[in-house]
């Protein structure tokens, strides 16, 4: 996923894609573990990227949401 396209998601959507790519990492995690081959080697790293992109995305929106409050 990109970040454009992150970004035109709100915050349930993303919470929502969050906890997807959460089971598929635990899906993959456990093929790993095994020893069953994955579809695609970088998959795990790619669902961790995006896991990763997801929660910055939504830590920027909370601490700037903060913000504006006060």
């Amino acid at each position: 996923m990109k970040m454009k396209e992150l970004r035109e998601l709100q915050n349930p959507d993303l919470e929502k894609k969050l906890s997807e790519l959460r089971m598929e990492l635990m899906k993959d995690n456990a093929q790993i573990a095994t020893g069953t081959t994955l579809k695609s080697p970088a998959h795990a790293r790619n669902t961790k990227k995006n896991i990763a992109r997801l929660l910055m995305l939504l830590h920027e929106r909370k601490t700037t949401e903060g913000g504006k409050k006060e």
